[in-house]
């Protein structure tokens, strides 16, 4: 087990550094120069070009682009993140300001979307063919091919604007005021989870009918085991492996599509942030970020394949 959680940090490590690598890369391949814009959105239209040159210096932009890259990666390391070209402020803080915004969004959805999908599929599976399966169904074929952001703009317009049921753009602290914080998460995190919720239903009504028809379980049956004893000791347990997978794909999905959605309703989150960063070719803050979507990524499927063990014993690392 300890060997293969080290392959696997090992592995991480170099995917990471490929990613880096990459969005490092690209952004460097953008038509425009991100100087410029900064000076123009300020209007220093005024500077020579020796207050330009020192101003790339400031940046580091005057140097060869893997000399650069090497220095981002030193700097990384010791926690600096660099400086944003657009908002003249540490990327580590501006990332620190929004990165809890997201994180609050997307912890809830994913709360949210496991818990109801894994219980509704575990009854839409023992309910196979009645007509709560059926609906159940329905409902989830539309979830997954609804998009999020169509979502939120019709809820917008009719929960938001024609019902004037919930505020249609902003956060708030749930510190500062949770009631309000609530209201204004409820249409974001319906949105965001939408998709993850009907998927986790379907996998986990696949799953189950699965499970149900092996021997164990028909076994349990026949020894006068409880129904809450097989299906939660027997049932459910063998049948979250490939629901476990699903949900650590969900997990970075949901922090990824809240740039969609974080747009829609208006949320300063990092997502946002990572939005007008690519408008205005801010690259620390674009690969900062990205590097940070990365490292979550990596570090959910660590966690879902050390998971598999618990849940199945006959699974062993080597």
């Amino acid at each position: 087990m300890t060997a293969y959680v080290i392959r696997r940090l090992i592995q991480a490590v170099i995917i990471l550094i490929v990613v880096s690598m990459i969005i490092f890369l690209m952004l460097r391949f953008l038509p425009g120069d991100p100087l410029l814009l900064y000076i123009a959105q300020n209007q220093l239209t005024q500077l020579t070009e020796a207050d330009i040159q020192s101003l790339r210096v400031d940046f580091g932009l005057d140097k060869a682009v893997p000399l650069q890259y090497v220095d981002w990666l030193v700097d990384m390391f010791h926690g600096d993140f660099g400086t944003s070209i657009a908002y003249r402020d540490a990327v580590s803080k501006l990332l620190a300001e929004r990165l809890p915004v997201t994180a609050h969004l997307g912890i809830i959805s994913f709360i949210i979307s496991n818990i109801i999908g894994v219980l509704a599929g575990l009854v839409c599976a023992l309910r196979r063919g009645g007509k709560l399966d059926a609906l159940v169904t329905s409902v989830a074929n539309f979830g997954i091919s609804v998009p999020s952001f169509w979502l939120g703009i019709l809820l917008i317009y009719l929960v938001g604007l024609k019902l004037d049921w919930l505020p249609i753009c902003g956060y708030t602290s749930p510190f500062d005021d949770f009631w309000m914080s609530t209201r204004q998460l409820i249409m974001p995190v319906l949105c965001l989870s939408v998709f993850s919720l009907a998927s986790i239903t379907r996998q986990t009504r696949s799953s189950v009918l699965e499970v149900v028809r092996q021997d164990y379980i028909r076994t349990a049956w026949s020894k006068g085991l409880k129904e809450r004893s097989v299906v939660m000791k027997h049932t459910l347990k063998n049948g979250l492996i490939p629901v476990i997978t699903l949900a650590g794909l969900q997990l970075a999905y949901i922090f990824g599509g809240s740039v969609f959605i974080e747009s829609v309703f208006n949320i300063p989150g990092m997502g946002r942030l990572l939005i007008s960063a690519i408008f205005a070719q801010d690259y620390p803050i674009v690969q900062a970020g990205t590097l940070v979507i990365a490292v979550m990524v990596v570090l959910i499927n660590l966690l879902v394949d050390i998971s598999y063990g618990w849940l199945d014993p006959r699974i062993r690392y080597g």
